[in-house]
């Protein structure tokens, strides 16, 4: 009996494992078959397309541009000497000076550097003559950058096919006379700087035009080793009379400057003028109007900083001959083949009338000395023998005339 029952004991345990392991519902297996379908579809179609349409570059493009945190995206020299390609940033007039105060202390270049003109037009808006600024520029490709500064609320509409196209620069609203004119110079500058094949730095006006072809005035400015920029002592009211003694020690009297808005300067000038900390706060706050801060600030700085560099004198044709606070205007009227003549004609110098007196006193005081020279010799050398011959020459008489000859040639080195 004991067998028996051992034995339905066993049957009825396999039994329990037969009902364990039955198989699976017909509906699972159809949902895994149905899976293994859709993968095998889609790893078929991935192949296929990446075969045929090259989906690999566009995860390859993706996978290059990924960059770790602390990882600079480019470190080779093109990072530090190409422009930017975009004129527009989001860097603060701080942050623009800053960067653009960069300046490499080795002068030779380790890459072939073609030296470009900048030219910075400082307007309100529209260029009305940029065709002729177009045609100026056409075929000089890579001598020259442009670089807008207008009022903040205007939208250029030129054509991409424009070298004006993209070229405004992040700008600020600048009133006549007032320091946020030199503001808006100095960001000119800036972005200017940003650029190091620009060496040279053209400030112009919507109202300016080109006297001469691209090549005549690059290779002028290429050749000068002055910069082109009025510096001159002004004794009047509208020079010296604006000076402010509140200004010095930084600033003195006789280091006082009044000059034209207009310049041309280099690039070791641009970066003083960019850099500047110590002249720009006595400016800003003792030069207001009536000290119209956009004629004496550059001149006086740069004229303190770097006198042998400058020219004294601007590039840039004015006429103040119908007086008044702005150079003239000139219409469609005015414009005609004489008008040409005259601006190319006029050649002629003239020293300012302060500038003569003080070289005539000049001379005066030296004529007085080489006197006085004369006659000290005369008084030290001996009396002519009563038995010398008539064709004897006094001592006196030659000191004068050395004297006289001495005055001659120094009136004409100074042109007087």
């Amino acid at each position: 009996m004991q067998t028996r029952s051992g034995s339905v004991g066993s049957l009825e345990e396999g039994k329990d494992r037969a009902t364990q392991f039955k198989a699976p519902p017909l509906r699972v297996l159809q949902l895994f078959v149905l899976y293994l379908a859709i993968c095998i579809a889609f790893s078929i179609i991935s192949i296929y397309t990446i075969q045929h349409f090259g989906i690999y570059s566009v995860i390859t493009t993706v996978k290059s541009n990924f960059v770790t945190c602390g990882e600079e995206p480019d470190n080779s020299l093109d990072r530090w000497t190409k422009p930017p390609s975009n004129s527009l940033h989001s860097m603060s007039d701080k942050e623009l000076f800053w960067r653009a105060s960069f300046a490499p202390r080795i002068k030779k270049y380790p890459f072939k550097r073609v030296p470009k003109i900048a030219f910075m037009f400082l307007t309100k808006g529209p260029l009305p003559l940029s065709p002729l600024w177009e045609r100026f520029f056409k075929g000089h490709q890579g001598h020259y950058s442009v670089y807008i500064h207008s009022l903040p609320s205007f939208k250029a509409e030129f054509p991409p096919s424009s070298v004006f196209y993209g070229r405004h620069i992040p700008s600020r609203v600048s009133e006549w006379g007032k320091m946020s004119m030199c503001d808006a110079e100095r960001r000119l500058l800036a972005n200017a700087l940003l650029d190091i094949s620009n060496e040279w730095f053209i400030l112009l006006s919507e109202s300016c035009i080109p006297l001469h072809n691209f090549s005549v005035i690059y290779h002028y400015i290429k050749k000068s080793k002055y910069s082109f920029i009025d510096s001159f002592d002004d004794p009047g009211p509208v020079g010296r009379g604006r000076y402010n003694e509140s200004m010095a020690p930084e600033v003195t009297l006789t280091q006082w400057r009044k000059g034209s808005q207009w310049f041309e300067i280099n690039r070791r000038l641009a970066i003083n003028i960019v850099e500047d900390i110590k002249y720009y706060p006595k400016f800003e706050q003792f030069c207001r109007p009536e000290c119209y801060v956009d004629e004496h600030y550059f001149p006086t700085m740069l004229a303190i900083q770097a006198s042998n560099l400058l020219a004294n004198r601007s590039i840039t044709w004015v006429d103040w001959s119908r007086g008044g606070a702005h150079p003239a205007t000139f219409g469609s009227a005015d414009i005609s083949e004489e008008f040409f003549i005259r601006i190319h004609e006029g050649k002629e110098c003239s020293i300012p009338s302060t500038m003569a007196l003080s070289k005539a006193s000049l001379m005066l005081v030296f004529v007085a000395v080489l006197a006085l020279a004369g006659s000290a010799i005369a008084a030290d050398a001996p009396a002519p023998s009563p038995t010398s011959g008539t064709g004897s020459i006094s001592p006196s008489f030659a000191a004068v005339v050395f004297a006289a000859a001495s005055a001659l040639l120094l009136g004409s080195s100074l042109r007087i």
